[in-house]
């Protein structure tokens, strides 16, 4: 049965959504400040969260904002339901990482199509984890589909996280800076920054540079392609910059690292 909490200031609006929601064979939670919210989450940890945004006693914006910044919260998937309809609040809410925003009144039939369309997709997201685990370490690290999928479940496309992680996924094997990443999705350079670090911990450079060398271990792995090769394919015009990159996040030289994992592979098998 899967969990949903229900973070609304006022108790009569709370309680239909909790009742029409157990209706449907929900297991419901209530909530009524983001103090609760929060407290909630982390007891409960739900399988989806629907939140008013700002009302006199709730900051939904707050209650999202904290969450994406834990990891084991961070891809809660969030629906804001709320009688805010500017295109500002609608705005905000995509930058905080909302999945959804549904304007007041709604139907509890529009509810319920949003709500399954964001559980299937936590629900291939947890597939995917599944999958992963089970296979070798250097298999899942180095994975660039699946990680370029896992970053479009938990940003999708229209929010401007999303939009940074579909343009570099686009991009990242020619030359790309950080000016043309924010005009590519209509923010000032220094705010896109900010944003990408509040929200995901990394500058868009180093989301980047760890796309590339992704990429370039699947290829090291996968193919026989030389260093040089390599370099040109993943975005690098000097192969000395991406021998550098690679040792930095490595610590070792892109050949050593393809013969140790040869080596590994054909030790396992």
């Amino acid at each position: 049965m899967k969990k949903i909490l229900v973070i609304e200031e006022l108790a009569e609006t709370r309680n239909f959504f909790l009742e029409s929601l157990k209706a449907e064979g929900f297991d419901t939670i209530g909530a009524e400040n983001a103090r609760i919210a929060i407290e909630r989450v982390q007891e409960e940890l739900p399988d989806l969260i629907i939140s008013e945004t700002i009302t006199p006693k709730l900051d939904g914006y707050g209650v999202l904002s904290t969450l994406r910044q834990n990891p084991i919260t961070a891809i809660i998937p969030f629906i804001f339901v709320t009688a805010r309809k500017t295109w500002t609040d609608i705005r905000k809410a995509m930058e905080l990482g909302a999945d959804d925003y549904l304007t007041k009144p709604c139907t509890i039939e529009e509810l319920l199509r949003a709500i399954a369309t964001r559980l299937e997709k936590q629900s291939t997201l947890k597939q995917w984890y599944a999958v992963e685990r089970q296979k070798a370490p250097e298999k899942s690290t180095h994975n660039t589909t699946a990680q370029a999928e896992i970053n479009q479940l938990i940003h999708p496309a229209g929010s401007p996280m999303g939009e940074v992680f579909k343009f570099i996924e686009a991009n990242y094997q020619q030359p790309i800076s950080l000016t043309e990443v924010a005009q590519a999705v209509g923010y000032a350079p220094a705010y896109l920054t900010d944003l990408m670090r509040r929200q995901s911990g990394k500058t868009v450079h180093q989301w980047i540079v760890e796309r590339r060398m992704t990429a370039a271990c699947s290829l090291l792995l996968e193919t026989n392609r030389s260093v040089e090769e390599i370099a040109t394919a993943v975005g690098y015009s000097y192969t000395g910059c991406f021998f550098r990159q690679f040792r930095l996040s490595f610590e070792m030289t892109p050949k050593a690292w393809r013969k140790t994992q040869l080596e590994r592979q054909s030790g396992n098998g």
